[in-house]
């Protein structure tokens, strides 16, 4: 078994209106030193699997069918593993 970790962020040209929420209220805390704000996901999966290359295929497939949108997402992902 593995262990994904999937970080998925917006593309840097589209708007990112919680990262500007965040910004504000971190602003409105005393941080006036905060230039920028982008918020993003962050997901694990584990996934059965004894090749580490297929296994890597099929989170690549995860993130680009389901887990993001790659029209306005990047995303990266980390294995970690075998793990029991």
């Amino acid at each position: 078994m593995y262990l994904a970790k999937v970080y998925i962020t917006l593309k840097p040209t589209v708007n990112d209106p919680q990262g500007l929420t965040i910004k504000g209220a971190l602003h409105n805390l005393g941080f006036t030193s905060v230039e920028d704000v982008r918020a993003g996901k962050y997901i694990e999966v584990r996934i059965e699997g004894s090749d580490i290359g297929e296994v890597r295929k099929q989170v690549d497939e995860m993130c680009h069918k389901l887990l993001a949108n790659p029209v306005i997402e990047n995303y990266r992902f980390e294995l970690e593993g075998p793990i029991s």
